[in-house]
């Protein structure tokens, strides 16, 4: 899961995706250290930073 790489790239903070992904902190900061979700989570994050879910979960 690329999740970090992404967020970084497009200059957002965790609080930053927090608020426009609607995924809670601790959630996003489990899922850049253990790098894996539920599916449900993920597009979340992959429609807050505009990339496909492949994008997202594939390295």
């Amino acid at each position: 899961m690329k999740l970090k790489e992404l967020r970084q790239n497009k200059n957002l903070s965790v609080p930053q995706l927090v608020e426009i992904s609607g995924v809670p902190r601790r959630t996003i900061q489990d899922i850049e250290k253990n790098n894996n979700c539920k599916v449900d989570t993920a597009i979340k994050l992959a429609d807050a930073l505009g990339v496909t879910l492949d994008e997202l979960c594939r390295d």
